[in-house]
């Protein structure tokens, strides 16, 4: 069973949550969470673009607690051990086992592991006949959970070529969730990471909704459809905004034409403003610089996506039937 789904399950109080993802790096997705946090209530913000965390310099979080990421682990060879066999340098897919220079160029020494290339998958310690060879964790990055001018926040740092991104993501919405518990916060709002890898399933999975940001260009059409496949696999409710919309008008029309043909919701559009660059130089969120511009779009997107959590996505939907108005589509199948 998935922890993350059963503690959250079998707690009473349940904070709906909200992941923003992209099919690209760069559309603003970072830039709208911390936007969000400003606008929200009594939300709890995680940063799950831990290969490339970067909320953290909008917000300004202050570190409360720290602890180490142990996700993998690294073969180590006991070299007094070592038959110098070359078992394990003949069965390591990965070419991460070699051997040192023997006495002569005609023996081989003994083997050692390159830690950079060793995957940890233990065939080498499953079939060495010396029993020389045995798996270590190993340290692949740290999270943290800090308090900000805006709300409390969860991330982490995966470590330069580390693995087990989807798992150090798990970690931070576990306890993103425990903080919302304890402290009664209704809210979680999740900066995904881009693209349709782990670390984006494991950002999406058991999620009330994700809004999916995009631009208005063919691939930014692409990287739409490819986001919604995975949204659509998992379960997640899906809205859709698209970003510096007014750069390209008729692509944006088509991008918004195939989401509804998706059963896609639009939450909206958000024009170009230089402001959102002006108020990254000055440290804030582009609502808290500015009352106009891009900044109303964002405004009106977080009142839908608002709406749709805590209204319920199948009251507004009925709601939405009712009046005429299709903003909202059917629920993921």
């Amino acid at each position: 069973m998935n922890t993350l789904v059963s503690i959250v399950d079998t707690n009473q109080h349940r904070p709906k949550e909200l992941a923003v993802i992209n099919g690209k790096g760069g559309t603003a997705k970072t830039s709208l969470v911390a936007s969000f946090a400003a606008l929200a209530e009594h939300a709890v913000v995680a940063d799950c673009d831990v290969d490339a965390a970067d909320l953290h310099l909008l917000l300004e979080p202050r570190v409360a607690q720290s602890e180490k990421f142990t996700g993998g682990k690294l073969a180590v060879i006991e070299q007094d051990q070592c038959g110098a066999c070359g078992n394990c340098v003949d069965l390591c897919r990965v070419g991460a086992i070699r051997r040192y220079a023997g006495k002569s160029k005609y023996v081989a020494g003994p083997a050692y592991v390159d830690p950079l290339a060793c995957e940890g998958c233990g065939v080498c310690v499953r079939f060495c006949p010396e029993h020389a060879i045995h798996l270590e964790p190993v340290i692949n990055g740290e999270w943290f959970i800090s308090e900000t001018r805006l709300a409390p926040m969860v991330h982490a740092k995966l470590g330069i070529a580390q693995q087990n991104s989807g798992k150090l993501v798990t970690i931070v919405r576990m306890n993103a969730q425990k903080i919302a518990r304890e402290r009664g916060l209704n809210m979680i709002i999740t900066d995904g990471s881009p693209g349709i890898g782990c670390p984006v399933i494991a950002s999406v999975t058991g999620v009330d909704m994700a809004l999916v940001v995009t631009e208005p260009t063919i691939s930014g059409l692409h990287d739409l459809e490819r986001v919604a496949d995975l949204t659509r696999q998992f379960g997640a409710f899906t809205m859709v905004c698209v970003n510096k919309w007014d750069l390209n008008p008729e692509m944006t029309k088509q991008i918004e034409a195939r989401a509804q043909q998706r059963n896609l919701s639009l939450a909206g559009r958000i024009r170009y403003d230089d402001a959102v660059t002006e108020a990254q130089v000055q440290g804030q969120t582009v609502v808290e610089y500015q009352k106009d511009g891009c900044a109303d779009d964002i405004r009106a997107i977080w009142a839908h996506v608002h709406e749709a959590l805590t209204e319920g996505v199948p009251q507004m939907q009925q709601r939405k039937s009712q009046s005429g108005e299709n903003s909202l589509s059917a629920a993921t199948q």
